[in-house]
């Protein structure tokens, strides 16, 4: 029997469609699978709290933003995140990219109706355009091969960034200076900013100069979403005989896709990649352990991140039972706030938007119930752009709701600019050294 695949484009040319899988499929993988097992060894150690997993990018990639100023954008956000936490966790930073294949988007509908007229949904650039016409909007598999060579690209890029100088330390650092210098925010920040410029020069004094401090890992990550694509892209290891989506290091099941007898859920077992998946603060502990059960049943360290979106007035009391019972089942997950997802209003002008202080709320609360249960925090999930957009209301930069329609680029759901971005690293850093210094609780040491 064929598990339901829901959220699935509805392709008109069948015939189209199979030659592009077929096109896929003859195509080099976009990852390896030694890089999978990686980044399953990395996770491992976030599960076991000995490291911190920052997953960020743009809500919905398009084909008209693989560009190197866009792409170098989010990139050089991302390294300045991850330099802080680090910094002030003390502990390594797992980077991964929600780049390089998040061209796809489920929906709450089918259609849209505008000034009287119904068309398909924009489910991204992966299936169809977001101008509003005809054309756009029917679903056209020849955008699955355009998808795989702009990843291909942007991975390419990030790849180049990563070992070539771009990313050394004191460079990255150079850049968060900047930012507390000339952001109005960045008097808070002064002090972290000053300890880590110590510490620079103080290793830098000392002749230390490891490969670390000029090179990073990174790795990729989107929405396991479109099967065919995924499907087709899937290859079977030489080393080990075993399956892996060769799409991106590390593919998640959405809030809408994660029912067990599901086509994403049957798809996201058979692979070997480390997977993780979306849990709403309607999921019951029974949802998330039975999860557990269909993924990682062997309980593999680094095989499983539940990332809850659960929205600033829920998570203190969604979050504790479920963190409870699978503490209690002895299952090693990495637990991962998206403080995004959850916390999506409507601004008067019609534009979805976010405000920072709910953002940073959904996260304090998240590391709240952490520490409260003697639990790691183990990453945030965020959607972000190095670009100076005006998606989200507040943050350092005071962004009013009256200064939306001055840069509102996002092709689906509000993103948080570079300044935002940085303004919740910090943030996210002062929240995690408090927890460091709390401890386990006590029932847990």
């Amino acid at each position: 029997m064929t598990s339901p695949a829901l959220q699935q484009p509805q392709w008109p040319d069948r015939d189209r469609l199979e030659a592009v899988v077929r096109g896929l499929e003859s195509l080099p993988p976009l990852v390896l699978a030694a890089e999978c097992d990686q980044l399953k060894e990395r996770l491992a150690a976030v599960a076991r709290g000995e490291a911190f997993l920052l997953q960020g990018g743009d809500c919905a990639e398009t084909f008209a933003g693989t560009g190197a100023d866009s792409i170098g954008g989010k990139f050089r956000t991302l390294l300045q995140m991850a330099v802080v936490l680090t910094y002030a966790g003390s502990v390594p930073v797992v980077k991964v990219g929600r780049m390089a294949g998040q061209f796809g988007k489920p929906r709450s509908a089918a259609t849209e109706v505008r000034d009287g007229v119904e068309l398909p949904v924009y489910r991204g650039d992966a299936v169809n355009g977001i101008e509003f016409s005809v054309a756009a909007r029917t679903p056209d598999p020849g955008r699955l091969l355009t998808a795989y060579h702009c990843s291909s690209a942007t991975l390419n890029l990030c790849r180049s960034l990563a070992g070539g100088g771009f990313a050394d330390l004191r460079r990255v650092h150079a850049w968060n200076q900047d930012f507390v210098t000339g952001s109005p925010a960045g008097q808070r920040y002064e002090q972290l900013a000053d300890e880590i410029d110590r510490a620079i020069a103080f290793m830098h004094a000392c002749g230390a100069d490891p490969r670390e401090f000029r090179a990073v890992e990174f790795y990729s990550s989107h929405e396991a979403l479109l099967l065919d694509y995924e499907r087709a892209l899937t290859r079977t290891d030489v080393r080990s005989g075993r399956a892996y989506d060769l799409s991106a290091h590390l593919l998640w099941i959405g809030e809408r896709t994660r029912a067990l007898g599901g086509a994403h859920v049957d798809f996201a077992r058979q692979i070997r990649n480390p997977v993780a998946v979306k849990i709403g603060p309607e999921a019951t502990a029974q949802d998330v352990l039975e999860l557990i059960e269909a993924l990682d049943p062997e309980h593999e360290p680094g095989r499983l991140t539940l990332i809850t979106r659960m929205g600033a007035g829920r998570i203190r009391q969604a979050l504790p039972p479920l963190v409870e019972k699978v503490a209690a089942s002895g299952a090693l997950v990495v637990w991962v706030c998206d403080p995004m997802h959850g916390n999506t209003v409507e601004a008067a002008s019609g534009q979805k938007t976010r405000y920072f202080d709910d953002v940073l709320d959904e996260v304090a609360g998240f590391f709240e119930v952490h520490r409260a249960l003697g639990t790691h925090p183990g990453g945030i999930h965020i959607e972000f752009t190095g670009d100076d957009v005006t998606e989200c209301i507040g943050g350092g930069d005071h962004i009013a709701e009256s200064d939306l329609t001055y840069r509102y680029e996002t092709a689906c759901d509000p993103r948080l600019n570079r300044g935002q971005s940085l303004d919740l690293a910090f943030r996210v850093a002062e929240l995690y050294r408090r927890h460091a210094v709390s401890g386990p609780h006590p029932a847990r040491r």
